[in-house]
């Protein structure tokens, strides 16, 4: 991609982050809109990939109901070998998010070291019409989405040992990881949550419980607040469910994180610490730079990462912990 590309590219980023920050706010009010900027992010991950990867857009049936799911699929480039490849579910941060370009550089790396990713762009994602994004169920049918992808992997993609397949996911994405091995604790070999959502009852009361029900959950499927619903919130809530973890678990957290403060994210961090030692990885970066968003960000002209220490520690304890778990002792990387 030559300068004056890149630079345009880098533009538009800007713009679609801007309208993911918008619909987190309020209704989006032109999906036809950002269909069309969804169509421009998706060139962008084809221009970032040539080279790198083989990026595909796929879609699947959600195994609970019949809505169609799109997701990103990246290949490694070479040979393909014999032996079957490792797997990652990447899933993406935000309520009303979507597979963002800042992500290129660590996707990019993950197929260069052998991973085939796939990331679900589960229900309420932006970008793909009225339909899959009125469908958004906080903590419910989106895990269901997510935890699909392994069947898909299976059923789609031969090269894959399905047996080799782990999960990573931010903020809310990281919040679905945890569900999703809590709930489907033999489908995954190992599994990363980055400054995950741990605790709504918390996390309610200090953000505010009528401004946080109406993002998260705007048909209120879950049938009224905290205190009304008690149930329904523990079952969401990963903080519940740390005697359920049956895999290892690498969890890091941001001290000066403002959207998934410390206090709540330390609650999950002490419950590891205390019941499941043996399986679960903990850091706290005390004040790692861009706070919630330290280990993703990057410069959106060159798609490398800003590369400061902590997100250079965080990435390389990532890849460090995928490769004790997930890939097989002496395997090389692909490209």
């Amino acid at each position: 991609m030559d300068v004056l590309a890149r630079r345009a590219a880098a533009l538009l980023a800007v713009v679609v982050l801007a309208t993911a920050s918008v619909s987190r706010s309020g209704e989006p009010t032109d999906f036809e809109l950002m269909r069309r900027r969804q169509a421009d992010t998706d060139r962008i991950w084809r221009t970032a990939s040539s080279g790198y990867m083989r990026m595909e857009k796929i879609t699947y049936r959600s195994r609970v109901d019949d809505l169609d799911i799109p997701a990103f699929v990246f290949l490694p480039n070479g040979v393909r070998r014999a032996a079957a490849q490792p797997a990652l579910v990447w899933v993406h941060e935000d309520v009303r998010g979507h597979l963002y370009e800042n992500y290129i550089p660590f996707v990019r790396h993950a197929t260069a070291l052998g991973y085939v990713v796939i990331a679900p762009e589960y229900r309420g994602s932006i970008g793909y019409g009225r339909a899959l994004y009125d469908a958004i169920d906080y903590g419910g049918r989106e895990v269901d989405d997510v935890v699909t992808a392994v069947d898909v992997l299976k059923a789609r993609y031969p090269q894959v040992d399905i047996a080799r397949t782990g999960i990573i996911g931010w903020s809310h994405g990281g919040m679905i990881a945890l569900l999703s091995i809590f709930r489907n604790p033999t489908t995954f070999r190992a599994a990363a949550a980055i400054v995950p959502v741990t605790n709504l009852f918390q996390r309610l009361a200090w953000k505010g419980v009528d401004k946080q029900r109406a993002l998260i959950d705007p048909a209120n499927r879950l049938g009224g607040s905290p205190s009304e619903r008690r149930d329904a919130y523990k079952e969401r809530s990963p903080l519940f469910h740390v005697d359920k973890l049956a895999i290892p678990l690498l969890v890091h957290m941001a001290a000066n994180d403002e959207d998934v403060n410390i206090e709540e994210g330390m609650e999950l961090v002490d419950a590891l610490r205390a019941r499941k030692a043996a399986l679960a990885e903990t850091k706290i970066y005390e004040r790692p730079e861009g706070g919630h968003t330290f280990d993703r960000k990057v410069d959106f002209l060159t798609w490398q990462p800003e590369n400061t220490p902590d997100q250079r520690d965080s990435w390389e304890r990532v890849w460090a912990f995928f490769d004790r778990h997930l890939r097989d002792r002496g395997e090389p990387p692909v490209n």
